[in-house]
């Protein structure tokens, strides 16, 4: 095993992302991450003891060369001997229909392929090839877009049976590996243009800051992203704590005690009223919990509606979360008596 390798299972190793009678599923689109992903854990799973299989998605939005990119995949995977899973999707009336941007439906489909073939295949992890550079493109994006400290943490080496073993490897490894070892990929065109955001910062805005501080900014996104990481956890661990011994501040009746919510500090507030708008799949941003921290020093009887969905209201001691019915405002609303905290 050559260097990368060696540091790719150390990776493995260290961080528990598979281990002996695993069978890893691998997102594999054909791109250089991807085969370098392909390629280290073929090298590696002799070592490892596990199975690797391939997922690749045709989303069909680049039509020759998507299909180009499916048969390259195929190809790739069948002179290693690995098996193959391929799903086509069509984005693009998909996105249409959903009301959503291409690349969130793209996500969507991406992730339900995955689950899909965990359940049907009994595949036991996803790795993807999430690297050092798509880390810091993913908290520059979440800065710019306006988030909490704790979302800075970027992507997760770990993440339920979703794994990233490239998180650790800058870019320019991953290239040198690939031109090591001999291994061919497709590049995708569409990465090349500006019109999405995140291909702005990987474009224009990285390059920029790199050339004035060089050498200075991925180490100091991969250390906030750890910083982060840790903190959420910290975090976590506080309000699953807080929540458990005042059962008042859990929304799980469709309510909360603001008596409870008086005795928090500000920030422990907001971060209760954004764990109980996550239960009712509510829209969360810095505005919509300044508008629910009002509420609760308004007169009893007040609401802030924010969806066509979901109301909340000030009940007296109780802050409701009501659901709406199909009649018109104020009629057939319910309050959920129950939440499924797993939906």
């Amino acid at each position: 095993m050559n260097r990368t390798e060696k540091k790719f299972l150390e990776t493995v190793r260290t961080r528990d992302l598979a281990g002996k009678n695993d069978r890893v599923l691998i997102a594999v689109s054909g791109g250089p991450d991807s085969m370098a992903l392909l390629h280290l854990f073929h090298a590696a799973m002799p070592v490892l003891h596990i199975r690797i299989g391939v997922a690749h998605c045709n989303f069909r939005l680049r039509g020759a060369e998507s299909d180009s990119d499916e048969s390259f995949v195929r190809a790739a995977c069948e002179e290693l001997g690995v098996d193959c899973f391929v799903k086509g999707f069509d984005t693009q009336d998909l996105s249409v229909l959903w009301k959503k941007s291409i690349e969130e439906t793209a996500r969507i489909l991406r992730y339900g392929f995955f689950s899909e073939l965990l359940r049907e295949q009994r595949f036991s992890r996803v790795a993807t090839g999430h690297h050092v550079n798509d880390n810091a493109e993913t908290i520059l994006f979440n800065l710019f877009r306006g988030t909490s400290v704790p979302a800075l943490k970027g992507i997760r080496t770990r993440h339920g049976s979703i794994v990233r073993p490239l998180l650790l490897f800058h870019k320019k490894e991953i290239l040198d590996y690939l031109l090591e070892k001999g291994i061919a990929y497709r590049t995708d065109s569409s990465n090349l243009c500006i019109d999405h955001d995140r291909n702005f910062i990987r474009n224009r805005v990285i390059p920029l800051i790199e050339e004035r501080f060089k050498s200075k900014l991925m180490p100091s996104l991969q250390r906030m992203s750890e910083h982060a990481a840790e903190l959420e956890e910290f975090l976590e661990l506080h309000f699953d704590n807080l929540v458990a011994s005042r059962p008042g501040l859990s929304p799980d009746g469709g309510s909360i005690d603001i008596r409870e919510l008086h005795a928090l500090t500000l920030f422990e507030r907001k971060e209760i009223l954004k764990r109980a708008l996550r239960e009712f799949d509510a829209k969360v941003d810095a505005r919509v919990l300044q508008r629910l921290v009002d509420l609760l020093e308004r007169q009893s009887g007040r609401s802030v509606p924010l969806s066509s969905a979901l109301l909340v209201v000030r009940d007296g001691d109780l802050l409701r979360f009501v659901v709406r019915g199909a009649g018109s405002a104020g009629e057939g609303d319910r309050v959920i008596p129950e939440v499924n905290s797993g939906s």
